[in-house]
């Protein structure tokens, strides 16, 4: 069997004909998630539900409220940008904070 005699798909992204190979290939590597390395202040690498503790004293942006250092956040969540971490605090919806003012306990 020849290249010539091979198997094309349509592939919708590109608009192009490409070989069943390759569509097979893209699709595997297209199935694994972008994971970004969060890591904290001393260099831990963070996951969703990790507890971490502020480093540095924060003042919040519309709630006239400073988060005081040694405050510890439980159970925070990736965003998917390797600076910011969601999070719940008291009082405080919908709280983001940078991956340089914490540290993992």
């Amino acid at each position: 069997m020849t290249e010539a005699d091979d198997e094309y798909v349509y592939d919708e992204e590109s608009g192009e004909w490409i070989s069943a190979a390759d569509a097979a290939t893209k699709k595997a590597t297209s199935l694994q998630p972008d994971t970004v390395e969060v890591r904290d202040a001393i260099g831990n690498l963070l996951a969703d539900g990790d507890s971490v503790t502020l480093i540095k004293d924060l003042a919040v942006k519309g709630a006239n409220q400073t988060i005081r250092r040694g405050t510890v956040i439980k159970s925070i969540r990736l965003t998917g940008d390797a600076q910011e971490i969601d999070c719940r605090y008291e009082g405080i919806k919908g709280l983001v904070l940078r991956a340089e003012f914490v540290r993992k306990r």
